[in-house]
């Protein structure tokens, strides 16, 4: 089989149950995301995936590297912020391979159309780590018509040149990715597409609301701002999209045997239906790190398919390595661990420990099979999520031996990881813990 073409979409603060497919309800207009329902009925929809981190950049770290984000320096910053500019080491190090890096060598044409939040030129980029272009945000989040960050300073580029364009950027985002694969039909080499869309990350402004620029301008967090509505229909915006974004692999014979692949960075925020978990971004409870994962490859992966595979990010780093065929950088071995087997059989999952490490009050947690480990500001709780999904049910004073051993388990994993820098700052965003009392 030919090398496949990879389009890895990534949304940025959805919750795990926004998306139809993953239980969401209709908004007033109706479904909010038909396209992504629809990809997740021709493939496969994950049950058990999660994310790296609860917060935006360290993930992408993960995402980039197939790595434990934990390894870099910068991915110690929760996340990434306006601070960072300037820094020489608060970024993805140019040097350090990467999932477009590596696919470029092996003859891959790649592009980033979305967010980077990776670091800031001139000492980090997206054409420096792989990419060979890029249409987008360097920062974490943007005015959606303005294209001004939280400092008030524009920020949209083409490459590493500042670009004006007018237009509502999610529309924008999808449009630039249409003409990325227009521009690769008929070509000899595959390509590789990272869509990483702002949406619905804050502020909260859909495609009519224009009027709102200046206001949000003055207050990018939009403390004030935003409802479950204009929040839905900011999803559908995407989804939309995304359904242009298929249409053109359809329009030119590329659908079959290109492997799409949609999450998000984190759990969602304020307006996010995170439902059956508790938490939301910033935490590692459930709803702060496990999220919609949807494969679509018809060439591969059989229709209707639902799997409880657990994993996290940087598996599907790997597994888009392993689908085409490239090895790791022999001095960059993986974390993440490739999933082609489970696309190929999504009725056979293997066994699969997540760890996760958040400095954000302390936090840590552990995923072993239907168990899980979590502390938070000092307390320890142990979970059935087979049983208990909304971790409501402390196990730990009833198992205590099992408690005990997983507690070691992670804290022999944590000595694999670079301690966390005495200077990393934590940039809180919304999602407050919801914890039971021990």
């Amino acid at each position: 089989m030919a090398r496949p073409n990879i389009v890895f979409i990534v949304a940025d603060d959805l919750g795990f149950a926004d998306l139809g497919c993953y239980g969401g309800r209709d908004a007033a207009f109706g479904p909010v995301s038909p396209v992504l329902d629809g990809l997740a009925a021709a493939g496969l929809r994950f049950t058990q995936g999660y994310a790296n981190s609860p917060v935006c950049s360290p993930t992408r770290f993960a995402l980039m590297t197939a790595r434990y984000q934990y390894r870099l320096r910068g991915a110690a910053e929760e996340p990434i912020n306006s601070r960072s500019k300037g820094s020489p080491t608060l970024g993805l190090p140019p040097e350090h391979p990467t999932l477009p890096s590596l696919l470029k060598e092996s003859g891959y044409r790649t592009a980033l159309v979305g967010k980077w939040h990776l670091g800031y030129p001139p000492a980090f980029s997206p054409l420096l780590s792989g990419y060979d272009e890029f249409f987008g945000p360097m920062s974490g989040g943007v005015d959606y018509f303005s294209h001004c960050s939280n400092n008030g300073t524009h920020d949209l580029y083409l490459g590493d040149e500042e670009k004006q364009e007018e237009g509502y950027l999610t529309d924008l985002l999808s449009r630039r990715a249409v003409d990325f694969i227009d521009r690769m039909a008929g070509q000899d080499a595959p390509f590789f597409l990272s869509l990483h869309y702002t949406a619905p990350h804050w502020p909260w402004e859909t495609r009519d609301d224009a009027g709102l620029a200046r206001e949000v301008r003055d207050n990018l967090f939009h403390l004030h701002g935003g409802n479950i509505h204009t929040y839905r229909r900011m999803i559908h915006h995407m989804d939309e999209g995304i359904g242009w974004v298929m249409d053109a692999l359809r329009c030119h014979g590329m659908a079959q045997d290109t492997l799409v692949v949609f999450t998000s960075d984190n759990g969602g925020e304020r307006f996010s239906d995170n439902w059956p978990l508790v938490g939301g971004k910033m935490d590692l409870t459930e709803g702060g790190i496990r999220v919609p994962w949807i494969a679509h490859w018809p060439a591969v992966i059989a229709a209707g398919a639902v799997t409880a595979q657990q994993c996290m990010t940087m598996d599907w780093s790997a597994t888009l390595l392993d689908a085409a065929g490239v090895a790791a950088h022999p001095a960059y071995p993986l974390d993440g661990i490739s999933l082609l087997p489970v696309l190929k059989a999504p009725a056979r999952p293997f066994a699969r420990t997540l760890h996760w490490r958040m400095n954000h009050r302390g936090q840590r947690a552990l995923r072993d099979g239907r168990w899980k480990y979590l502390r938070v500001d000092g307390h320890d709780y142990l979970f059935d999520l087979e049983a208990d999904e909304r971790e409501r049910a402390n196990h730990a004073g009833r198992d205590p031996q099992r408690l005990a051993r997983m507690r070691d388990d992670w804290e022999a994993w944590s000595t694999t990881m670079p301690p966390i820098p005495e200077d990393a700052t934590v940039s809180l965003g919304y999602g407050a813990s919801d914890m039971p009392q021990r």
